[in-house]
């Protein structure tokens, strides 16, 4: 079954100057700022396209990795996963850096590494990114 999600972008103004909104429309959770300066110097209260894609990631990769976790018989205590996306003005998206913690029952370091390692390559949002470079780091 495949299921459609959507949001909505206004933006009023030129690139530099201007302004705008994205919806999440789906969920109906909000409303959030977006300009320019949010998305390549500052943040101040707004979001950006790659911090959106911080949040797809995240939240993504722990779905991902609970699932592989589970499988393999050693569901997930807890996971912790921030992402960090790079955007360079005139280059666009330069780099995504994932950082877990967390533990799974009867699961060493290693296993537990390896299969997040697994997460990272098979979650739908890395498959989505995969011209970017994706690293993760398991702390």
């Amino acid at each position: 079954m495949t299921t459609t999600r959507n949001a909505r972008a206004h933006w009023e103004g030129s690139l530099f100057e201007g302004s705008g909104t994205v919806e999440m429309t789906s969920s109906g959770i909000g409303t959030f700022p977006i300009t320019w300066a949010s998305r390549a110097e500052e943040a101040n209260g707004r979001t950006s396209p790659e911090e959106l894609i911080a949040a797809a990631h995240a939240s993504c990769f722990s779905m991902a990795l609970s699932n592989g976790l589970a499988k393999s018989g050693n569901p997930a205590t807890s996971l912790n996963t921030s992402v960090e996306v790079d955007f360079q003005p005139g280059v666009g998206i330069t780099e995504i850096r994932i950082t877990l913690s967390g533990e799974a029952e009867n699961l060493d370091a290693a296993g537990f590494a390896a299969t997040a390692e697994e997460a990272k390559a098979n979650c739908p949002v890395s498959k989505a990114l995969a011209a970017v470079p994706i690293t993760l780091t398991v702390v």
